[in-house]
């Protein structure tokens, strides 16, 4: 009779214990964009860097265009991951693996151009 509580209030907790295990966190919705963001960065970077290249730096209109175009989507990428992070009972990792990258491809872009400035 006074046990019966206690039993229940143990097989409360163990379920409890149990549903949690079995949850799956899925990856941030706005994380999977902004590592996405920070791959189409870096390939319109390397895009510009090899047309520059190929035409001997006689296309500074187009190159400078794809750039311009290659910093917004690095911006939006940093925007997106920060947003993925307030998402809840997601997994964070494409938060933090996006956040790095689109700042690491941005500080190469515009290390690129403040080299262009200076010549």
């Amino acid at each position: 009779m006074f046990g019966n509580g206690k039993d229940a209030e143990k097989e409360r907790r163990e379920k409890e214990r149990k549903k949690k295990g079995r949850r799956k966190y899925r990856q941030a919705r706005q994380g999977v964009i902004s590592c996405w963001c920070a791959a189409a960065g870096f390939v319109i970077l390397a895009g510009c860097i090899g047309y520059s290249y190929l035409t001997r730096g006689a296309a500074a209109g187009i190159v400078g265009g794809a750039a311009v175009t290659a910093v917004v989507v690095l911006l939006y990428g940093i925007r997106s991951a920060v947003k993925g992070f307030k998402e809840r009972e997601k997994s964070y990792l494409t938060c933090k693996l996006g956040l790095p990258a689109n700042v690491l491809v941005l500080l190469v872009c515009l290390a690129i151009f403040m080299g262009g400035l200076n010549r």
